[in-house]
């Protein structure tokens, strides 16, 4: 069923966008940006930029046209869920699991366990992913948090973007190092050479990568990383860039690696503010049974 809302508006110099998520709750501002851009909302009869700066007697026509049904079937898949209450769900997501489907994995993924879990996602604008606000790849184990209802996901993906809540990775990977910790502030973007792989590139986007180094055994070491920034394979990227590939990585690593089922790379800290209490949460899990177990065959070599 086709909803349509009618707005006068009452202040002016907001933006467009911002002005109707505080008029119609039920529209986080990402739907909202799609529905201006398929010419569903109109100021005085004309069409708008998002960041047009509505005036007093405005008169905005918002249609929001039903929601295409998903494509996405609900699989009963077992879920290690961390947390969860009628905003946010955290899971742990495994090693091996695509997180929501795409091009080569149209099933068996973390969105179609999710769905048979519950049917109370935040939707997307793709359809394809909903409730994901972050994602961390296939082989890459750990933390992720999900997004119940439009609200959540608007505080969620602002927590994001301005860099307000807490990512920490645990990696074991190739060498030794000469410092304690570092920053590697590198631009990330497609590799030119090979699309598949992501590059440190001039014309890249802003990638931050904080680190620290936990231990250090012959050939290798553990360290901890946090994201200031959330590209694409960032993490693996920037070590890869610095010198110290991540152990099992098939994509930016050598072929003599650690023994395993990808790379040893694990999300093990999230916290972010509760987006109805505005709490702040933090969660820790270990990392999978194959990392602990190379990390002690690692530390008898020492």
């Amino acid at each position: 069923m086709v909803k349509e809302y009618n707005l006068s508006v009452s202040k002016s110099n907001v933006r467009l966008d911002k002005y109707i998520a505080e008029q119609i709750p039920d529209l986080s501002r990402t739907r909202i940006k799609e529905l201006i851009k398929s010419k569903n909302i109109l100021v005085n009869n004309h069409l708008e930029k998002v960041s047009y700066k509505v005036n007093l007697e405005d008169q905005i026509k918002v249609t929001v046209p039903p929601k295409e049904l998903l494509n996405v079937k609900p699989e009963n898949i077992p879920l290690d869920i961390i947390y969860e209450d009628n905003d946010v769900i955290v899971v742990n997501k495994p090693q091996g699991m695509v997180v929501h489907p795409a091009a080569g994995h149209p099933d068996h993924t973390l969105v179609n366990a999710l769905l048979y879990h519950t049917r109370d996602l935040a939707s997307s604008p793709e359809g394809f992913r909903p409730g994901i606000v972050h994602r961390i790849d296939k082989d890459t184990s750990g933390l992720l948090m999900i997004a119940k209802n439009a609200k959540a996901r608007e505080s969620l993906e602002h927590q994001l973007a301005t860099k307000t809540n807490k990512r920490l990775y645990l990696a074991i990977v190739h060498g030794n190092f000469g410092e304690e910790s570092g920053t590697i502030d590198a631009p990330i973007g497609r590799n030119p050479h090979d699309r598949k792989k992501m590059g440190v590139v001039e014309t890249g986007k802003e990638a931050i990568t904080h680190f620290k180094v936990l231990e250090q055994f012959k050939n290798y070491s553990l360290i901890q990383c946090q994201l200031e920034t959330g590209r694409t394979h960032q993490i693996r990227v920037h070590l890869s860039y610095i010198g110290h590939p991540v152990a099992g990585d098939p994509l930016y690593g050598p072929r003599k690696t650690l023994n395993g089922n990808g790379q040893f790379l694990h999300a093990q800290v999230l916290g972010f503010k509760h987006p109805s209490s505005g709490k702040w949460l933090e969660f820790e899990i270990d990392p999978p049974k194959i990392f602990k177990e190379r990390l002690a065959e690692l530390r008898k070599e020492k």
